[in-house]
């Protein structure tokens, strides 16, 4: 697994993701929230798997 998600777009996916588990576990949504586990995740691991599937590559190349 090649990383394909850049710095930017890490930070986005992580805060977007802690921010809906968050909003989650207060109840202020349902539990559709959780879904931010997603995000998190591919954030915190650089790989997405459609970015890989598409092509797509926000990572900077050394």
């Amino acid at each position: 697994m090649t990383k394909n998600v850049g710095g930017v777009d890490r930070t986005l996916r992580i805060v977007v993701g802690l921010a809906l588990i968050a909003a989650a576990a207060t109840g202020a949504v349902g539990v559709w929230g959780y879904i931010g586990v997603v995000p998190l995740l591919t954030g915190l691991v650089g790989w997405c798997p459609p970015y890989a599937l598409l092509g797509f590559n926000t990572c900077k190349t050394r």
